[in-house]
């Protein structure tokens, strides 16, 4: 695992930020993305000297490209990338605008659509690279209400990296795209939801950031492509379907 380039995204806090300290004391050159400048310097600096920061905005296209060239040009090479970037809503269906649909796909599927983008020319000239996609349990059983769009925003990822991983892997099979699935993690996703709150972090059965990020760190190595971030989650999925009377 050691001296590869990581890119993540969303790493001024929570567990971009926690990835990258994690993933800088494994010697790899980390590369943090993300709006906000200072927050995102002070994650950087307690990454040592071969951690690069990178202020931008990757629901813009042109951002993302920006990201992907500061990389090459410092380190020569991609090896992964970890789109990391997301938000959440506290509203319910039968209150949904057109707009909360849009900013919900914006933020948490095109960010992710345009890192998988353009890094791939990169990857394909190589065969060879990984893409991490952060999903949510949401994205697996809409169990959350206030937060409709947000699921339908995460399903639409992972349905968007599996269909993305067999057309790439059709013609390069050396490179492989990820999805990662954490439950409730204890960050500041809930305070900075679009309408507020409730604080993840006082929500039950809650999993630190860094916890996650340790899940995250596994998958560079091993390179499964899909992984739920705590023991027993595929059982609960299983169970919520059979409920309803879907046979798996």
């Amino acid at each position: 695992m050691s001296d590869k380039v990581v890119v993540i995204t969303g790493a001024s806090g929570g567990i971009g930020a926690a990835l990258a300290e994690l993933l800088a004391t494994r010697d790899m050159r980390v590369v943090l993305v993300a709006r906000r400048e200072a927050a995102l310097h002070a994650v950087t600096a307690r990454c040592g000297a071969n951690a690069l920061a990178v202020v931008g905005d990757v629901t813009e296209r042109d951002q993302v490209r920006r990201v992907v060239a500061a990389t090459l040009a410092r380190h020569g090479t991609i090896d992964v990338w970890v789109n990391n970037v997301g938000q959440g809503i506290s509203r319910p269906p039968t209150q949904l605008t057109g707009d909360d649909i849009d900013e919900m796909m914006r933020v948490n599927v095109k960010s992710a659509l345009y890192g998988m983008q353009e890094v791939l020319p990169h990857f394909t000239s190589r065969n060879a690279g990984h893409v991490i996609n952060v999903s949510s349990i949401l994205g697996r059983i809409p169990f959350a209400v206030i937060r409709s769009s947000y699921c339908g925003a995460k399903h639409f990822l992972n349905a968007l990296t599996a269909t993305m991983r067999a057309e790439v892997q059709a013609t390069h099979p050396g490179i492989q795209f990820s999805l990662v699935s954490p439950g409730v993690v204890r960050t500041d996703f809930g305070n900075n939801a679009r309408y507020g709150g409730p604080d993840s972090r006082q929500l039950p059965d809650s999993q630190s950031a860094e916890a996650v990020a340790a899940v995250i760190a596994g998958v560079i190595d091993s390179r499964l492509p899909d992984v739920y971030t705590r023991a027993g989650t595929q059982e609960r999925v299983v169970g919520y379907y059979a409920a309803l009377g879907v046979d798996p």
